[in-house]
């Protein structure tokens, strides 16, 4: 395969209130007072241009709603879509809303709505941004010498996660335990070699799969379906799946990853009475968990938003998993690249055999780049073209906001804040001349 995929989710702010205001004499709840002032704004929004017809198209909703990042499919606004549909039904035509009709449909999910149309999410202009993203796919998609939520791509195709889940794995045994308990087993250096070398020293001698932690005292099935439950919540209940196929593949041809096994259980590196043979079963069984970009781009998100789902809100890891997760993403994530990426890009990430790079930018949002051509290292090739072009265009390098530093396009500022730097800038060097 010659392609390549991407899927970006960034992490929205929501703000509300509920302090009464009085007007009058008469005490009126801030909410209410807020929810009139927000359906103002739609009414401007949608109906400013369509004074005659006081009428609003639902292909014009879709267009608007895409053009802030928000999905017609994103389960927070499903309330607001359920009653679109049934009020269309409603409708002489079943395509056009009036001024009521309308507002009768968005009042429900009005505070999601009102922070997307007043830019007030962390990426404010999310199409201009989206316009970059998609140059950057389509020059890592021109490389073909071998060597070397906006989708692009066939993002809905499911691919193995490999070792994108260790990372996971990793956030649900810490979440569960803790840290201290978890790196009783398991080292935090890199180890500098190839990731199935058969090498031990006085830290590596504790990295193992961490497979022992997940559900302690479960049999594989129920802490398989446990993980899998987790996943879920990671990529708030977007497609999980999982690849029989793939499983059996692994278990068949997994010689190496066996005689590691044995080699750690001679060394005494497991926990006592572990059953060597069915951790590597589930260990296999979870590198062939399913995933498309869309739904690992928002388990990339959960991290990026601190431990909570940024289309469901619920807190799915604690911070001290997060935090550690991002950590070991950064220092060893990308096997015998990991110094190389963490020098050039300076972000979390973590790469598969199967071409995927889940990479995180912390605050912003998740990414998940899948093409399958692989580097000697075992890392996508175009992955990591795609990763860096990223960041030599915005400064998400994790020391691009030093003071002094070059300036790079920062899709987290407002138009207008960039315009007024500018002009101050101007209006400092016009002082520092007279």
């Amino acid at each position: 395969m010659d392609d390549q995929r991407t899927t970006v989710h960034t992490n929205d702010v929501q703000r509300s209130s509920s302090n009464p205001i009085r007007r009058s004499g008469r005490s009126f709840p801030a909410t209410f007072l807020v929810r009139r002032r927000r359906w103002l704004l739609f009414y401007e929004r949608f109906f400013a241009q369509s004074i005659v017809r006081r009428s609003i198209g639902t292909i014009k909703i879709g267009s608007a709603l895409k053009a802030t990042g928000l999905r017609t499919a994103d389960p927070r606004l499903k309330e607001c879509m359920d009653m679109l549909r049934l009020s269309l039904q409603t409708t002489s035509d079943g395509v056009m809303l009036d001024k009521e009709l309308f507002k009768k449909c968005v009042q429900s999910n009005i505070v999601l709505l009102t922070q997307a149309f007043r830019r007030k999410f962390v990426i404010p202009d999310f199409m201009s941004f989206t316009s970059h993203i998609d140059e950057l796919y389509e020059n890592a998609k021109k490389l073909s010498g071998g060597k070397v939520m906006h989708s692009v791509g066939d993002t809905k195709v499911p691919f193995c996660l490999q070792s994108c889940v260790k990372p996971l794995k990793y956030a649900i045994a810490v979440n569960d335990l803790s840290t201290e308990y978890v790196h009783r087993y398991v080292g935090k250096e890199p180890s500098g070699l190839r990731f199935n070398k058969l090498f031990l020293n006085e830290d590596v001698c504790k990295i193992i799969n961490l497979y022992f932690f997940l559900k302690q005292g479960a049999g594989n099935a129920e802490k398989f379906d446990y993980v899998m439950q987790f996943l879920n919540k990671m990529a708030g209940n977007e497609y999980v799946g999982f690849s029989n196929a793939t499983f059996q593949s692994e278990r068949e041809s997994g010689d190496r990853n066996f005689a590691i096994g044995y080699y750690l259980k001679e060394k005494k590196c497991f926990p006592e009475h572990t059953d060597m043979v069915g951790i590597l079963d589930f260990y296999f069984q979870l590198c062939s968990i399913e995933v498309t970009c869309e739904s690992a781009s928002v388990m990339a998100a959960t991290l990026a938003n601190g431990g909570f789902c940024p289309i469901t809100g619920e807190r799915v890891l604690s911070p001290e998993a997060v935090r550690n997760t991002l950590s070991l993403m950064h220092s060893c994530g990308m096997y015998d690249f990991s110094g190389q990426f963490a020098f050039h890009v300076g972000l979390p990430a973590k790469s598969g055999v199967a071409g995927g790079i889940l990479l995180v930018v912390p605050n912003v949002m998740g990414i998940m780049c899948w093409s399958p051509p692989l580097d000697k290292l075992g890392n996508s090739v175009r992955g990591i073209q795609f990763c860096q072009d990223l960041v030599g265009l915005c400064n998400f390098h994790n020391y691009d906001n030093l003071r002094h530093f070059a300036k790079k396009l920062d899709p987290r500022r407002e138009g207008g804040d960039q315009r007024v730097s500018l002009t101050l800038h101007a209006c400092l060097v016009s002082y520092s001349v007279l």
